[in-house]
């Protein structure tokens, strides 16, 4: 095609800097396309000019939001906003409509057309997703109501910005408007709803259960349905007047796991994430950096620093003052403000097709870029010290949405220690790759699967994502480390504790503190001892109560690390929790140990 050219340098260039930038990100703890935009602006056109904006690069970019917005709906689950209920639905109204005010009014202040303040409007009032889960996971605050709320806030605070964005497309599109005109546009709105809805809910898994029936499956050919159900859908927006990117939220929103068979459904959607935010979505934040005009800076400072402003102090009061009829107060509002205040994929794609409709220009379209970078910098800052605030306070409120724990490895030794962490509750699911041991487990009345932990199909079937601990208890020290990754990266399980071998080196210290995970028995063991005493009954159970505060590594010490195996420790309120290395035994707190 004339004047199109494949540049393979300055894609490799792209994808190159995406990676770098997105692997940076990470490791500051931010998500990956904060670095995507910055490394965009630093090497693209703006700065240095090391990479340019091609038609190569435009039409990947133009393939990776449709595919990100995709992923974006496949990751809404609306049975998560019901743990979050009323007070979800208070923080994003709040969290959206008080900021979403602010900025429009805020570019008609100085100077804008009403269209281009609703644009900024929507960009200010979005919520990022992307920022919340790595940030929770850190805090260890996934199993407070905090957690609920922020996510259930982000949810609807999204799925109400794309829907205000395709109105205000529509109508953009459309001009001026007469009354029958005005009726044509609502009219195909609703069409496009009602129809991808019905389309959603009941020919999409008659199709799936056809395809079920196949003899050849594979992954390659779901993968393929979700691209052409995708595209699909964005077809349909454009044909409503409404832009492709809402239809590509809807179609995520029914690609769900009653359209695969259960065997291959998380492996489809794991090489669907691969592709969209691994390979095509940097792709646009990288180029989305390369429109960003750093000149705001001196020619519209005051206006980038007012836009900034309402949007941390619209999100933080907005979801104040909103979130108070909950009756959780205050300070909890404003902590859900505070995490709710980063912004993301949503707003930057927006201002991206707002910028290239005309309806903003480049500056304004860089102070946007500017606001989501610096509003997203204060979310861990911002609500590390609201959370600390909530728990000095003895008002952070914990939550029973995850309370399981998955076992990796069946043995006599994690056997006995599932049966003394499951006596309270039936929690404990075991996994392993042996079917005799699955089979031996589950006489012994517990859940087990069958499998690879480091497979994710394998421990969403372990119940991974309703889970808190994980413990790794393999006689392959190498096993457990990479299935505690999987559990912490993976499923958002932050309590990790693994058997170390004696004859382990100084790799796996380095590995544990890398995934931030513990030491089991709060020292190295060496299981196959522990086990045939147990098989042959040659062991005893023994309690000791402890009379002062002491490190569980200091009562491994005291007690003769090659004489005993500690199991739990039980508290004055007979709930028990794993012995492991990064613990306090409090007084009066009882340690269950063999001998």
């Amino acid at each position: 095609m004339e004047g199109f050219t494949l540049n393979i340098l300055n894609l490799f260039l792209v994808l190159v800097a995406a990676w770098l930038g997105g692997i940076a990100s990470k490791r500051m703890g931010y998500p990956p396309i904060l670095g995507e935009l910055i490394i965009g602006i630093l090497l693209g056109p703006t700065l240095l000019g090391l990479i340019k904006e091609t038609e190569t690069i435009k039409v990947l970019a133009e393939i990776g939001i449709t595919l990100l917005m995709v992923y974006i709906g496949i990751e809404i689950d609306f049975a998560d906003l019901k743990k979050a209920s009323w007070a979800g639905l208070l923080a994003a109204i709040g969290g959206f409509v008080v900021p979403f005010a602010l900025g429009y009014y805020t570019i008609i202040y100085f100077g804008g057309t009403p269209t281009s303040g609703l644009f900024v409007a929507i960009a200010v009032g979005v919520t990022s997703l992307a920022t919340k889960s790595r940030i929770l996971v850190d805090l260890k605050l996934l199993n407070t109501r905090i957690a609920y709320v922020l996510m259930a806030g982000a949810l609807i605070s999204d799925t109400l910005a794309l829907v205000i964005f395709a109105g205000i497309v529509s109508f953009a599109d459309a001009g001026s408007l007469d009354f029958s005109g005005l009726l044509l546009v609502i009219g195909k709105a609703i069409l496009f709803f009602v129809g991808t809805i019905l389309i959603g809910n009941y020919l999409l898994p008659i199709l799936g259960r056809r395809i079920s029936k196949f003899k050849n499956q594979s992954s390659t050919m779901y993968f393929t349905l979700i691209l052409i159900i995708s595209f699909g859908y964005a077809e349909l927006a454009e044909l409503a007047g409404m832009h492709s990117i809402l239809g590509a939220f809807m179609a995520g929103l029914f690609i769900k796991d009653n359209l695969f068979p259960k065997n291959i459904a998380r492996e489809v959607q794991k090489s669907f994430y691969d592709v969209s935010i691994g390979f095509m979505a940097p792709i646009f934040f990288v180029s989305a950096g390369f429109n960003v005009n750093i000149n705001v800076f001196q020619t519209d400072l005051v206006m980038l620093l007012s836009i900034v402003f309402v949007a941390i102090a619209g999100k933080i009061l907005g979801t104040m003052l909103f979130y108070l009829p909950s009756g959780h107060g205050w300070r909890e509002g404003i902590t859900v403000g505070a995490g709710m205040n980063g912004r993301g994929a949503v707003e930057i794609i927006i201002a991206g097709i707002g910028l290239e409709m005309g309806i903003i220009n480049q500056n304004i379209f860089s102070i946007l870029v500017f606001m989501a970078i610096f509003t997203t910098f204060t979310v861990p800052f911002m609500l590390k010290w609201a959370t600390t605030w909530l728990r000095l306070r003895g008002e952070l409120i914990q939550v029973d949405g995850r309370k399981g724990i998955v076992i990796l490895g069946v043995n006599p030794v994690s056997l006995l220690l599932a049966k003394h962490l499951n006596e309270k509750d039936p929690i404990v699911h075991m996994v392993d790759a042996n079917l005799e041991m699955v089979e031996l487990a589950r006489e012994r009345g517990f859940e087990c699967t069958h499998g690879n932990a480091l497979k994710d199909v394998i421990m969403q079937q372990a119940k991974a994502d309703e889970s808190t601990v994980f413990i790794g208890l393999t006689v392959n020290s190498e096993v457990n480390l990479l299935a505690a990754q999987v559990a912490r990266e993976n499923f958002y399980i932050y309590n990790n504790y693994i058997l170390l071998t004696m004859d382990e080196d100084g790799a796996g210290k380095s590995i544990l503190e890398a995934i931030k995970a513990s030491t089991v028995f709060a020292m190295k063991v060496q299981l196959e001892p522990w086990n045939k005493k147990i098989i042959s009954g040659e062991f005893s159970e023994r309690q000791h109560t402890v009379i002062n505060k002491l490190r569980t590594r200091d009562w491994v010490i005291k007690h003769g690390k090659s004489k005993i195996l500690p199991l739990v420790i039980q508290d004055n309120e007979g709930k028990k929790r794993v012995f492991q290395y990064e613990d306090e035994i409090q007084p009066g707190e009882t340690v269950i140990y063999i001998s």
